[in-house]
């Protein structure tokens, strides 16, 4: 099976490509050639910018694909580049989305992939709505064979998956744990998460790959493990080997100091969440997510702490949380 990875070598598709790799895929990754010492042996490497519908043409010159995955397309102008240029040239074309699309706030704890897509609270997700739309219609007026894919928060060596965190410097709430200071969890620690190590993703992704039935389908991918936001905090703080001095500070209160906030709480985290992985297990009867929060965050703790120079830490990030934390003792103290 010859495949296309347009990406493939961030958290979610570094794992991919290797499990990929492992079964003999023909796997091919276009990108720009930045990422050469992420890119396993094995990967055929075509070097262009996707970004540039006229050089990624060229590079793909007299390629077809029995299944083309792009790992970062954000927005429709994206998707309709991908049609112009696959077109034809795939049996399936899938397109990473996101499990933050779903209906916001939830009417249902249980997420399934017939769950309305709406989020008023975040952009990004709203884009990533707009894509699978455009793609649909595409499929029913012309037959493109698409295959929707919705990751939630999944992690790798790289990534600590904390609710409340630097996602560029992830090191800097453990070491706040460490050093004894106070980490923030959103509303009172007892939602519901689902948190998906990348090495199960990948199972549920690659069984997919040139499925014919899976074309026109929508599929989310994530562990069967539901933990609350506290269990997370808690266990990642026993992976190093101390108890988390933990706030719960509302939603509302840390929009006040991150706009942002909204989309990645209230469009994501804050809200429970459960998903129901039957649909995905019914296309590929050997998925089965087997890396627990625990087993997978020790893993990521014991990858930064084998070189300290992973260990950066986000000076920005711990003010502001040091300035929140403030704000709400002060705040509840007057009340």
């Amino acid at each position: 099976m010859k495949v296309l990875f347009i990406g493939g070598t961030g958290v979610i598709s570094t794992a991919c490509t290797r499990l990929a790799l492992e079964r003999g895929i023909d796997l091919h990754l276009l990108n720009r050639g930045r990422t050469e010492a992420r890119i396993p042996e094995g990967a055929k490497v075509i070097t262009a910018n996707i970004r540039d519908p006229e050089q990624a043409a060229a590079a793909l010159e007299g390629h077809t694909w029995d299944s083309v995955v792009n790992w970062i397309n954000f927005a429709p102008p994206d998707v309709e580049r991908d049609i112009e240029l696959f077109a034809g040239k795939t049996a399936q074309y899938v397109f990473i989305s996101t499990a933050s699309a779903y209906q916001k706030p939830v009417s249902h704890y249980l997420i399934t992939e017939s769950t309305p897509l709406a989020n008023p609270y975040w952009e990004y997700s709203r884009n990533k709505i707009a894509c699978e739309e455009r793609l649909a219609r595409e499929y029913r007026e012309n037959g493109f064979p698409y295959t929707v894919v919705r990751p939630s928060l999944t992690y790798g060596d790289t990534l600590i998956p904390l609710a409340v965190n630097s996602w560029g410097k992830p090191w800097t709430v453990v070491d706040r744990m460490l050093r004894g200071e106070k980490v923030i969890v959103p509303g009172d620690g007892t939602s519901l998460w689902v948190t998906t190590h990348n090495s199960d993703f990948a199972k549920g992704l690659v069984g997919l790959l040139g499925h014919a039935q899976a074309v026109g389908h929508a599929f989310h991918i994530t562990s069967d493990e539901v933990l609350t936001w506290d269990q997370h905090y808690r266990i990642v703080a026993r992976a190093v080997g101390v108890e988390p001095e933990i706030v719960h500070v509302p939603t509302e209160f840390l929009m006040r100091f991150d706009p942002e906030a909204e989309g990645n709480l209230l469009g994501d985290k804050a809200q429970s969440v459960v998903f129901d992985n039957t649909k995905l297990k019914t296309f590929v009867p050997d998925y089965v997510a087997t890396t627990s929060f625990a087993q997978g965050v020790a893993r990521t703790v014991e990858w930064f702490r084998a070189d300290p120079a992973r260990q950066v830490i986000d000076e920005e990030f711990n003010a502001w949380s040091d300035r929140v934390i403030a704000a709400y003792e002060s705040a509840f103290r007057a009340e």
